[in-house]
C-alpha cells in the first residue's frame, strides 16, 4: 500500500521518490510489527485458544510478555522518531497509524462492525503515508478501493475465525458472538461488489483518462476479478482467509493474478502519455 501513490504518480523509476519510499516502508514495517507485538500482547489469553494462533511467540511463552510490550514500545517509538526524516505530513499518518491501533486493541475490536472498519482504515492510512512520504496527493479512487479492499479481507477473516473455530470462537475472540456465517456473507457480497464497481469505475473515469492519457487501464479488470473471486473461492470451498497474507503468498495462482495485474498497469501507465504528478517539496 506504500508504494501505491509512487507508482500511480509515474515516479516508480526515479531514485529520490523511489529511496523515500523505500524508508517509508521500513518504518511502516516496524510500526506495524509494533502493532502486532501489541496485539498479541493484549489477546495472549485469547490466542492460546487457537490452534495456529498459540503456537506465536508470545502465546507460547517462547517470548515474554513484558520482553514483547518494551519492543513494541521501542518499535513505536523508533518508527515516529525515524517518520521526522520524511516530513510532517508523514509523521501524522505515522501518530495516527499507531493511534488508530492503540485504540483498536484497547477498545475498538470489541464493537461489532467497527472493529473491522478500523482494520480497513488502517490499510488506508498506509496508502495516504505513501503519498505523503514523496509529496504527491493521493487519489479519492485510490482510497476507496483501498477501504474496499480491506473490508473485503477483514470479513474474509472473520469468516474464516467463526466458521473454523465453531463453539470455541468468542472464546478466542469476543465479538465473533456478534456475527455469524449468514450476516458476514451479506457483507461480504456488498464489499465485493461495491470494490469490483469502484475498481470498474476508476478505470474508465474520464479523469483517469485525461490523467494518464489512455483508457487501457480497464485492460486489467479481469485480473480484479479473477483475484477476488479466487479469494472467495479460497474462504469458502478450502476454509482459508484466516491470513490474508499467507493466502496471498501461498496460493500460486492468486499470486500470478496479483503479479499480472501489478505489472500490466505498470506497463500501461509507464507508456501512456500522460505527465507525472507534480512533487511537492
Amino acid at each position: 500500500m506504500v508504494f501505491a501513490a509512487l507508482a500511480f504518480s509515474k515516479h516508480l523509476f526515479e531514485r529520490g521518490p523511489l529511496l523515500r519510499s523505500l524508508l517509508a516502508f521500513v518504518l511502516f514495517c516496524g510500526l506495524s510489527g509494533a502493532v502486532y507485538l501489541l496485539n498479541d500482547v493484549t489477546d495472549v489469553e485469547r490466542d492460546r485458544l487457537h490452534p495456529v494462533k498459540r503456537r506465536r511467540p508470545v502465546a507460547s511463552g517462547e517470548l515474554p510478555v513484558r520482553a514483547a510490550a518494551a519492543l513494541a514500545a521501542g518499535l513505536g517509538l523508533a518508527g515516529l522518531a525515524g517518520s521526522w526524516a520524511l516530513g510532517p505530513a508523514f509523521l501524522a499518518c505515522a501518530a495516527a497509524y499507531l493511534a488508530l491501533n492503540l485504540l483498536y486493541s484497547l477498545r475498538l475490536k470489541d464493537v461489532v462492525i467497527v472493529d473491522v472498519l478500523s482494520l480497513s482504515i488502517g490499510f488506508v492510512i498506509r496508502a495516504a503515508a505513501g503519498g505523503a512520504a514523496i509529496g504527491v496527493a493521493v487519489s479519492d479512487w485510490l482510497l476507496i478501493c483501498t477501504v474496499l479492499l480491506a473490508l473485503f479481507l477483514g470479513l474474509s477473516k472473520r469468516r474464516h475465525e467463526l466458521t473454523s473455530l465453531s463453539s470455541a470462537a468468542t472464546g478466542h475472540r469476543a465479538i465473533l458472538a456478534e456475527y455469524s456465517p449468514y450476516l458476514l456473507d451479506q457483507m461480504i457480497g456488498v464489499v465485493t461488489a461495491s470494490c469490483l464497481t469502484a475498481y470498474a469505475f476508476y478505470t474508465t473515469a474520464e479523469e483517469t483518462r485525461q490523467k494518464f492519457q489512455t483508457s487501457r487501464l480497464a485492460w486489467t479488470i479481469p485480473f480484479v476479478l479473477y483475484g477476488i473471486f479466487r479469494y472467495l473461492y479460497l474462504v469458502h470451498q478450502k476454509e482459508k482467509g484466516g491470513s490474508p497474507s499467507d493466502v496471498l503468498l501461498t496460493d500460486r495462482p492468486l499470486l500470478l493474478a496479483v503479479a499480472l495485474w501489478a505489472a500490466t498497469v505498470v506497463a500501461i501507465v509507464y507508456t501512456a502519455r500522460g505527465a507525472p504528478v507534480p512533487l511537492r517539496r
